[in-house]
């Protein structure tokens, strides 16, 4: 979880219907839609290992064998063609509150700045707070729980009317939220807890996010449909967020169902320390997994830009195995790696500045004293044939008119 123009729009196409379901994904790329965009601790699981034939390409990968009548892996591939073809899930709801406080400052606590995701979901912030008729002060808590406690500090002591949480859990600052609550500041968060929706016990108005566990799904059964329900996947995610460990907890009980699938590691590694820490950590798993280790899924991308090198390293094809596939958010250099079969095969990207526009709504219904929206938008599984050509995943949606529209109180 990068930086475009707030101008750029992507859809989703309608795409073909994969000819054969029940056959092995040997195409599942080229079946995709067309363009959606423009311009450690480690602990092996119990399920069984399949060994699944060396492969240096998609079509070697899907020939492999695979149980004769696994209902998982016929389930896996006709969730795939719907989720690569799907056109809809990004409309936000067409009323609300006029805009409320014109001229008001707002707060962005970013987790981190230099994550792909949190930055372009504050961008998103920005460009809608620019509409309603707002201003941003952003404030980077640089990566570490102390950081995100000054960052809220100063927030809080500008008085602003609202605050914006991104990429962090709320749990984990409590102490500060509660203040906010005794200044009537409200407090909406993005990925800031593991569900979506109003979080009242957390002091959260509202959490953006994309349902986690479609998420998690979207990336397990990419790969058990990929594999032709064959398999051996690493999991990684970082405890320090409960959204994190619910996602890859759910991308383990997925593959799992698989009979002819195998989750040889589940590995707890901080995302902020993604680039120093993947390289040894990926050698170490090819070293004794090996061939079996066919697919890395993670619950961020972060965790692939330093997979890439010891990947290179030890002499894996860009295309794999192992694939790499990420459950969110989706941002530049993911799409990047993606495009070019560059050690990533599949992402799946949540609207970023499409969330960053709810936001804002979202902080706007709660001062002008109405209800959450419950708007959860979709999202997007994004292989090499549907992937952006810009940087962000930004669905044609039109959702930056409806909310004009609904502040403009026409």
């Amino acid at each position: 979880m990068s930086r475009t123009s707030l101008t750029r729009k992507a859809g989703f196409t309608r795409v073909a219907t994969l000819a054969a379901l029940g056959t092995a994904l040997t195409g599942l790329t080229a079946c995709g839609s067309a363009s959606v965009g423009t311009g450690g601790s480690s602990s092996s699981a119990a399920a069984p290992v399949a060994s699944s034939a060396p492969a240096s390409s998609a079509a070697a990968a899907s020939t492999s064998a695979a149980p004769a009548a696994d209902p998982v892996v016929d389930a896996a591939k006709k969730f795939v063609a719907a989720s690569l073809a799907a056109t809809e899930g990004f409309t936000p709801p067409s009323t609300g509150a006029k805009a409320q406080k014109p001229g008001a400052t707002i707060a962005f606590v970013a987790a981190d700045l230099t994550n792909g995701g949190i930055n372009a979901v504050s961008k998103g912030v920005q460009e809608a707070a620019t509409k309603i008729g707002w201003k941003v002060n952003v404030l980077d808590g640089k990566a570490s729980a102390q950081g995100r406690t000054d960052a809220l500090n100063q927030a809080l002591a500008t008085k602003p009317a609202g605050i914006v949480l991104g990429g962090f859990d709320a749990k984990e600052q409590a102490t500060v939220i509660k203040q906010a609550a005794a200044l009537k500041i409200p407090v909406v968060g993005w990925h800031a807890g593991a569900t979506p929706g109003p979080d009242a016990a957390n002091g959260l108005f509202t959490n953006v996010t994309t349902d986690p566990l479609e998420v998690s799904r979207m990336a397990a059964d990419f790969a058990i449909a990929d594999s032709n329900g064959t398999a051996g996947v690493a999991i990684f995610t970082d405890s320090q967020y409960e959204i994190a460990v619910k996602k890859a907890d759910a991308i383990k009980a997925e593959v799992q169902k698989c009979t002819g699938c195998s989750v040889l590691e589940y590995q707890d590694s901080p995302i902020a320390e993604a680039d120093s820490r993947m390289p040894a950590l990926i050698a170490s798993l090819l070293q004794k997994d090996g061939d079996k280790l066919t697919y890395l899924l993670a619950i961020n991308g972060n965790y692939f830009g330093g997979a890439r090198a010891a990947l290179k390293d030890a002499g894996k094809p860009a295309a794999g195995p192992p694939k790499s596939v990420a459950a969110g958010d989706g941002d530049a250099a993911e799409f990047q790696r993606v495009r070019g079969e560059d050690y990533q095969a599949a992402t799946v990207a949540e609207p970023l500045y499409l969330q960053g526009w709810q936001l804002v709504d979202e902080l706007n219904r709660a001062l002008a004293g109405q209800p959450a929206s419950g708007f959860l938008a979709k999202p997007g599984l994004v292989t090499k044939a549907n992937a952006p050509t810009g940087d962000v995943f930004d669905p044609a949606s039109g959702y930056r008119d409806i909310y004009a529209k609904i502040w403009s109180g026409s």
